[in-house]
């Protein structure tokens, strides 16, 4: 559990003082990462190199993010001294158009086409699509860090982040795997992000597998039916949809349809192509598929989805705050209980956060009897997942 971060330039990694660890292995697959934004003004010189106009800091922000890693901690160790890095230069790139009224067609102050303004108006560009864009690129840079690291070091894994960014009076929650974050107030619960699997991504996948069927090196089935398919629905017609579809129809079962499903199971068991439970994420660069030479990455994005939170215009109180947490939390507690949680445990423990981080674990723990716990194959629990409240 940890708050707003307030270490220097850049973002600290996981072992900075302002988060707690949980007793938790600073290199375990859950990590941790906040701090403070300092973004510096650029211009672009006639060499075309951006250039430190100021070495102070021209635009400040705060940064919070989780990451839930898997097959390894290294992904999500990376990531979590990385991604800080990616999102400053991309902002400090964009920074001038961040500041202006309406974001310029042209950051080098050129207007090619005297119109230039206009068709900026009409399109509705605002400084949050900037930002929301340097989230997007940030990740996406982050992403291809990971992949040469990885390959560098013959290491593999990788990892689901979920970002929050407070930035001119807004809140941006960046989300690309099955982290959630929600906005808890004293008669509101307020979802900030939204979490991605096989099965909510379902037509996207299924789409990639249509325009790239070699993707599925012919040992799948990019359809989808109520359930696996045996030898003895041949020739039966049964239920399924494709990725145009969001309802169902029916078909005449041949041999393709036998095939392994892209996407098998329900909820929190789908897995992607048998191996994978998330569609989105960080890393996974080397991730096949057992006994083949399929690769997974083509169909994971390391692209997030980012919610836009007008902190401002809210008005905020002082008992508001902003949990954001890994699948270790949310596969046993809903928005509800979390949020009961939060507004019964936090008014009386927010001096010291050592012990604010161990009540509320106990609080989790009491929830029910299997909160923040996963069941190994022998019966036996391991914690799992990570969690922050932002005030």
């Amino acid at each position: 559990m940890w708050g707003f971060g307030d270490s220097p330039h850049p973002p600290p990694p996981p072992s900075h003082p302002g988060i707690i660890n949980a007793e938790k292995s600073e290199f375990n697959e859950d990590q941790a990462a906040c701090g403070k934004l300092c973004i510096r003004r650029c211009e672009f010189g006639a060499e075309e190199e951006w250039l430190t106009l100021c070495p102070e800091e021209f635009l400040t922000g705060h940064y919070w993010a989780l990451f839930d890693g898997h097959g390894g901690p290294a992904a999500a160790i990376l990531a979590a001294n990385t991604l800080h890095s990616c999102l400053r230069r991309q902002l400090e790139a964009v920074v001038e158009g961040l500041v202006a009224t309406r974001p310029p067609m042209h950051l080098s102050g050129r207007c090619i086409c005297p119109s230039d303004p206009q068709f900026v108006e009409e399109k509705g560009i605002k400084a949050e699509d900037l930002v929301i864009g340097a989230l997007e690129s940030a990740f996406q840079e982050c992403d291809e860090v990971i992949g040469r690291e990885l390959e560098a070091s013959g290491q593999v894994g990788g990892c689901t982040a979920l970002v929050a960014v407070s930035l001119q009076g807004k809140l941006y929650v960046a989300n690309a795997g099955d982290s959630r974050a929600i906005l808890v107030r004293r008669d509101e619960i307020r979802p900030l992000s939204s979490e991605f699997t096989p099965e909510t991504e379902r037509q996207r996948i299924q789409q990639l597998a249509f325009l790239y069927p070699e993707l599925l090196a012919g040992e799948f089935t990019r359809l989808e039916f109520p359930r696996r398919l045996k030898g003895d629905d041949l020739g039966q017609k049964v239920l399924f949809r494709d990725h145009h579809m969001r309802g169902w129809s029916y078909k005449r079962v041949d041999k393709s349809d036998l095939k392994y499903p892209l996407i098998h199971g329900q909820g929190r068991q789908a897995r992607l192509l048998g191996t994978l439970a998330v569609s989105r994420g960080l890393g996974d660069h080397q991730l096949r598929v057992l006994d083949t030479n399929i690769q997974l990455k083509p169909f994971l994005l390391s692209v997030p989805q980012v919610t836009v939170l007008d902190v401002d215009q809210l008005e905020l109180q002082e008992d508001d705050v902003v949990v954001m947490a890994t699948d270790g939390l949310w596969d046993v507690l809903s928005n509800e209980q979390v949020a009961w949680l939060v507004r019964s445990f936090l008014p009386g423990n927010q001096e010291d956060p050592h012990s604010l981080s161990a009540g509320w674990s106990s609080q989790v723990l009491e929830a029910g009897p299997d909160a923040d716990t996963q069941h190994t194959g022998e019966g036996r629990r391991s914690h799992s997942g990570r969690a922050g409240v932002l005030r």
